[in-house]
């Protein structure tokens, strides 16, 4: 029995010592860091760090749009402000006189005389205002060369420049029947007088291009038609080149039609309304020594004939009406051009009572003669046509 207690007491003993050393092991994990959870057991609320952050708000749900486009930080381009432009028109200038008439008392040269200013004494004030003004020369400059033969030859000396820019007139057309009045020699010698005097010239079937001072780029080509028919096709040519060219704005002078008809021909009518649709603005013709009708069509205009201007030509002409045209060209600020204002001004191509002194004058407001003009280039006119005579320069 004692053997059994103490068999009981080892046992004991044991299990206590047992006990002792799980319960020290235990306390040595936790110092270490470790902490050992049961099952079924939860952690601590404190044992895992909580961030707290706010809640995001989003947007409400929309149908998908375009991007916004943001500002754009290049410069706005600013066009340049419209311009205003003024081109004069005239009608023929024959600056001479015929060999019968040179020392005639009341021919071109004589009255003239060394005062060559006296031609546009009375228009010059026009001109002067203007960009540009365009004149039909009608006479040979110059003593070169040896007359051809016709029965009407006209020149006068080369001072005779000094008419023309003393008058403010900036550019002539040589397409006429009398620019060659003189053979080549006589031709060349007028156009290097007008080179040294420094006025421009367009020639037949040819074409210029003349920038005014305020920066207008205009194109000019010329035809005669008063010997041969003018060639539609050679026209719309020169009409293709000025607007390869990048000109603003592109003129035909025409000389054609038939000589005292105060109505255009059908050809004339054809042939501008051709060149027109061809990218012409201005169609500005001579030859018929009288006024005819002023017509727009489609975006352009047409000044089928303007008659006479300082005309040595003749000393008493039966009909003195003429007029010089102002057309206001307007260049936009994207390089785009339209035709502004037409001004109209009578004019009698003589300022003296009686004959011709070669001195054109506007005329009076509300004259007999003012309405005439005026008549005669809105198309109401119903006079008869002019029969004209040169017997007397013969």
């Amino acid at each position: 029995m004692y053997h059994k207690h103490l068999k009981f007491v080892v046992i004991l003993l044991i299990l206590v010592l047992l006990a002792e050393a799980a319960f020290v092991g235990m306390v040595h994990l936790e110092d270490r860091g470790i902490v050992l959870f049961s099952a079924g057991e939860t952690t601590p609320a404190e044992a895992v760090p909580v961030q707290t952050l706010p809640a995001v708000t989003q947007p409400p749900t929309e149908a998908p749009t375009e991007a916004a486009t943001e500002p754009s930080t290049e410069p706005v381009e600013t066009l340049p402000p419209d311009q205003s432009f003024l081109i004069s028109f005239t009608g023929d200038c024959t600056l001479g006189s015929t060999p019968a008439k040179s020392y005639a008392s009341d021919g071109f040269i004589q009255t003239i005389g060394e005062d060559y200013g006296h031609p546009f004494r009375e228009t010059v004030h026009i001109f002067e205002t203007d960009d540009l003004t365009l004149a039909n020369l009608e006479s040979v400059i110059g003593d070169e060369g040896a007359s051809v033969g016709k029965t009407f030859v006209f020149r006068g000396p080369a001072e005779y420049t000094q008419i023309l820019t003393l008058g403010s007139v900036e550019a002539v057309t040589l397409a006429n029947n009398h620019a060659k009045d003189y053979g080549s020699k006589g031709y060349e010698g007028t156009k290097g007088h007008l080179e040294e005097a420094g006025i421009s010239y367009v020639e037949d079937y040819s074409t210029l291009i003349y920038t005014t001072e305020g920066g207008l780029i205009v194109g000019v080509c010329a035809a005669d038609g008063s010997v041969n028919a003018i060639k539609t096709d050679k026209v719309l040519d020169c009409i293709a080149q000025l607007q390869d060219a990048g000109v603003h704005i592109i003129i035909c002078a025409f000389h054609w039609g038939n000589e005292g008809e105060y109505r255009p021909t059908e050809a004339q009518q054809e042939l501008a309304k051709a060149a027109i649709d061809a990218g012409a603005d201005i169609i500005w013709g001579n030859h018929p020594h009288v006024l005819q009708k002023i017509e727009e069509y489609n975006g352009g205009i047409i000044y089928y004939s303007l008659g006479n201007f300082s005309f040595g030509g003749n000393s008493n002409p039966r009909d003195l009406d003429s007029a010089v045209l102002q057309q206001e060209v307007i260049l936009h600020g994207d390089g785009t051009v339209t035709l502004g204002e037409l001004t109209i001004i009578p004019i009698s191509i003589s300022s003296a009572s009686r004959g011709n002194n070669f001195q054109p004058i506007p005329c009076e407001e509300g004259s007999e003669q003012y309405e005439r003009i005026m008549s005669k280039l809105d198309g109401t006119f119903d006079g008869s046509n002019l029969t004209i005579d040169y017997s007397h320069l013969q």
